[in-house]
């Protein structure tokens, strides 16, 4: 049982250890990095959306403060890129446990709106605060520093975002399957029926949405370092949706179906850029048709068919 668990885990760990030596060049690894770092933030996202069923259409806020933690100590204060990136995710926590209890006291689409205003307040902040974070500009981010070693070239970030990636599934895995993986499963089938048999539903709910933000706000930071500039695009309304989007084309309540939505929802826009104005509408269609004929995502639609036989 524990080896089935962690089976996929293995087979990922190969070919994350295969992909940098058959990748033709940096543009493919560079791509690759990016679908990484997009499938950690939508694994704490799915957490929270596909296990726990709550909605969050304000990921990317939290997305935005580890980004320009990071980029506003490092540059402005002198901090090192490891204290600021843990300064973005105390932010994120401390920010996502206050309003998480008013919040979460609202449900549907009221609870849709109130985590849209949040992400949209915060997008609003790094805009208009343009001494600290550049404004509607951005502003450069400095290199990653580790133990005094640096951080430089895509094949040095691979294997660390690697690394990454393969430590948040792991993480997740046991996450799910732990008495506190249960209780989120209990919120999604029935707040209700969660309290009767002793589900403190308000704790849960805090602890996951903290939780996701922490996520967030740290790979927000890697996205920084990484890319070495950070612009207020990265905590917008549409890097919001694009998150929620990723965790229903891969499966809701699916943790390597985050990955899978990550995958193809970061490779779609560079497939689909010879289509010549054209690619929103064939980007569009392919969202329709997963909609239409694979609602649950295309992982555990995939696994239900095949299971089966």
């Amino acid at each position: 049982m524990l080896g089935r668990k962690f089976f996929g885990l293995i087979i990922l760990a190969v070919i994350l250890a295969v992909l940098p030596f058959v990748l033709p060049n940096n543009f493919y690894l560079d791509l690759a990095i990016r679908m990484m770092i997009n499938a950690c933030i939508v694994l704490g996202l799915n957490l929270l959306i596909g296990f726990a069923g709550q909605i969050s259409l304000g990921h990317a806020g939290f997305v935005g403060i580890g980004a320009y933690a990071s980029a506003v100590l490092t540059t402005h204060y002198s901090w090192s890129p490891v204290a600021a990136m843990l300064a973005g995710a105390l932010a994120a926590g401390v920010l996502a446990a206050l309003v998480a209890r008013p919040i979460f006291k609202l449900k549907g689409h009221y609870l849709a709106m109130a985590t849209l205003g949040l992400g949209i307040i915060i997008s609003i902040i790094v805009r208009n605060e343009a001494a600290l974070t550049g404004g509607p500009d951005g502003m450069p981010v400095p290199a990653l520093a580790l133990f005094s070693f640096e951080l430089a070239g895509e094949k040095q970030w691979y294997w660390v975002v690697s690394g990454i990636l393969l430590l948040s599934l792991w993480a997740s895995l046991n996450l799910i399957d732990s008495p506190f993986g249960r209780a989120l499963r209990a919120l999604h089938g029935s707040e209700v029926a969660a309290q009767v048999v002793g589900v403190d539903v308000a704790k849960y709910k805090l602890a996951i949405f903290v939780l996701s933000a922490v996520f967030a706000s740290l790979m927000g930071s890697v996205t920084a370092h990484y890319v070495g500039f950070v612009t207020p695009n990265v905590a917008d309304f549409f890097h919001s949706i694009e998150l929620v989007t990723m965790v229903v084309i891969g499966g809701m309540a699916s943790i390597y179906g985050s990955v899978i939505g990550a995958v193809l929802l970061t490779a779609l826009p560079q497939a689909l850029a010879g289509f010549e104005g054209w690619e929103t509408v064939v980007f569009g269609s392919i969202l329709m048709f997963c909609m239409i004929f694979m609602p649950k995502g295309l992982v555990p639609t995939l696994v239900a068919k095949f299971g089966r036989r």
